[in-house]
């Protein structure tokens, strides 16, 4: 340091000698140490007197002991005469580390040193102890005791007792201050009060007190998606005991009639449990309930819905114009309710009113061998009635489903038809490749592509379940349906009956997406990049959907949904598709081919 001061005895207490050679001209006044201090006088008998017993042989025990008593007599002297203020006020002490430093080289004291101890406290100013100097406004000192030991305390009770004393006015109490530490005692504790080792007291590390503030602090609530993570983590590895613990204790506290959240949770975690008691059953999956809770998914979520008439608008612009007779045919491979197909007759009866046309509707169903038969009568019959209100001509043929031997012919294809083949929500529902040698996926695409259509339709869920590994395919769904049940809370009341039963359908996708494995697992979901990859493998090319057909369905959209700006409609720049989301989150994506 720039005073002299390094911490260590022999540089503090420089006499002459002590470093084996004399520092002090004694035949010079002026030397270069002048005690500042009244009574520490250099008394050059003493000096030579101590000079003479450095001379001859001695052990290193005698130059300790030498020292040691050198050292208690400088403090005696300071002791005694600490009380005459006057004479030091501009020094710090040597016993406060966050006083100023002092000169001990006889210069004189540095302007900015002047300044800033004019504003300085008295006892500040005058060097008292370290403790005094940082008393609070009531006194009581402002330094933390965490993690002080038991010796430090000792040490803080000593000076605060010297304290007192150095306060007291009594100038005949000579003894006063020894009265309360014996030279000794004092040396040690300002050998302790200097030592590294009373950093961390003074100023504990930011780390520790941080440690500590986190430590005190109540913990969060721990989220339920993270333990949902968590277990299935925990199952993934074989641990389904603790997956299970983790899964009861959810399946508890949650609620399928709360929050969107809560609902989740509490299904996800009801779909996990099936998958560690291989409980899950895939035939729930062709129940009427469930056919009937998913065809009311795709009317009411606008998500869904705006994917069906995205397929009807992309059919619409492949009529000529300037034909006068339209036969439209359509093949659905998965017509459900055929709720899609009333938005087609009414806009083919409002096209052929503004155009002066006749447009005719044949639609070809085929049935799948998991779904009862009987619903297409139904289907065939409301079809018909609204075809006949609104003035279109309409039929409807159902076939049974043979993916291989799909001909023209055999379908029943005119030459003067307009041929469309709809995959809306058909493909995600066939193994490919990772389940099975068939690979029916790949198989009714080069089946659809040798039948020429003048367009091909596809609606998928945007999201990544089919060759994903559990853990990666739990999270997928967690993320996915997690938006999707969001937007159902944004559109229908908590204890909507509809809504209970659309969210009772979607637990059972769920439940499949990650209970099941092989064959069992129907739900096998593809992100768009992954569709398009393979319908170009099958010789498909994108056709890219108009602009006037994008703005009239952000009218949709903002129709439908008063405008909420959660909804949104994305372009898909690559491919042709446009995405219906919620918050940032694709949900559903349509895209035309040919």
């Amino acid at each position: 340091m720039s005073s002299g001061f390094s911490g260590r005895y022999p540089d503090f207490y420089n006499f002459g000698g002590v470093n084996g050679r004399s520092v002090m001209n004694l035949n010079n006044s002026q030397g270069p140490y002048r005690p500042s201090l009244p009574g520490i006088t250099s008394d050059q008998a003493s000096l030579l007197q101590r000079r003479s017993n450095l001379i001859g042989k001695r052990s290193l025990a005698d130059f300790q002991q030498q020292f040691q008593h050198q050292q208690q007599q400088q403090l005696g002297l300071y002791l005694r005469n600490v009380k005459h203020r006057v004479n030091y006020q501009q020094h710090a002490s040597p016993i406060s580390r966050l006083s100023p430093p002092v000169d001990f080289s006889g210069n004189s004291i540095s302007p900015e040193f002047s300044a800033i101890s004019s504003n300085l406290s008295p006892s500040a100013m005058y060097g008292l102890p370290v403790l005094q100097q940082l008393r609070g406004p009531s006194g009581v000192p402002i330094i933390s005791d965490v993690g002080v030991n038991t010796e430090e305390k000792k040490m803080m009770s000593r000076l605060q007792e010297l304290e007192k004393e150095l306060l007291n006015d009594n100038e005949d109490d000579q003894n006063g201050v020894a009265s309360v530490l014996t030279n000794s005692e004092w040396s040690e504790t300002i050998q302790n009060l200097i030592g590294s080792g009373h950093n961390n007291y003074i100023s504990p590390s930011p780390t520790s007190s941080a440690s500590s503030c986190s430590s005190s602090s109540v913990s969060p609530p721990i989220c339920a998606k993270q333990s949902l993570i968590e277990a299935a983590s925990a199952i993934s590895d074989g641990k389904n005991d603790v997956g299970l613990d983790t899964l009861t204790r959810l399946i508890k506290v949650g609620n399928t009639r709360g929050t969107s959240e809560e609902r989740l949770v509490t299904y996800l975690a009801h779909a996990l449990v099936d998958r560690v008691n291989s409980t899950q059953c895939t035939t729930e999956l062709y129940s009427n309930q469930h056919l009937e809770s998913v065809q009311m998914l795709y009317e009411m979520s606008p998500c869904f819905k705006l994917g069906f008439i995205s397929a009807n608008l992309a059919i619409l612009e492949e009529i000529v114009s300037d034909s006068n007779n339209i036969k439209l045919h359509v093949i659905d491979f998965d017509i459900g309710q055929g709720r899609q197909y009333l938005h087609l007759l009414h806009t083919l009866a409002a096209k052929m009113k503004n155009e002066n046309k006749m447009i005719s509707l044949k639609i070809t169903a085929f049935v799948d061998q998991n779904v009862p038969s009987s619903g297409l009568i139904s289907v065939k019959d409301g079809l018909n009635a609204v075809a006949n209100r609104v003035g279109v001509n309409f039929t409807f043929n159902a076939m049974d489903s043979n993916l291989f031997n799909l001909t023209r012919d055999a379908i029943g294809v005119g030459n003067d038809e307009v041929l469309v083949v709809n995959l809306a929500f058909k493909l995600f529902k066939l193994p490919d490749e990772s389940v099975t040698t068939e690979n029916l996926r790949d198989a009714l695409l080069r089946s659809v592509k040798a039948l020429s259509p003048k367009v091909v339709t596809v609606v998928e869920q945007d999201m990544n379940c089919n060759t994903a590994l559990f853990l990666p395919r739990v999270t997928e769904v967690l993320k996915y349906y997690g938006a999707l049940f969001d937007s159902l809370d944004s559109t229908l009341s908590r204890d909507n009956v509809d809504r209970l039963r659309i969210e009772e359908g979607l637990s059972r996708k769920m439940c499949n997406s990650v209970a099941c494995d092989g064959r069992d697992r129907v739900e096998r979901c593809e992100v768009f990049g992954k569709w398009r990859a393979r319908m170009g493998m099958a010789g498909f090319e994108a056709k890219k959907l108009s602009q006037k057909l994008v703005d009239a369905l952000r009218v949709k959209v903002n129709s439908g949904t008063r405008g909420n700006p959660g909804f949104t409609v994305r372009e898909e720049l690559i491919g042709g598709g446009v995405g219906f989301g919620w918050m940032g989150r694709t949900l559903t994506v349509a895209s035309a081919w040919r």
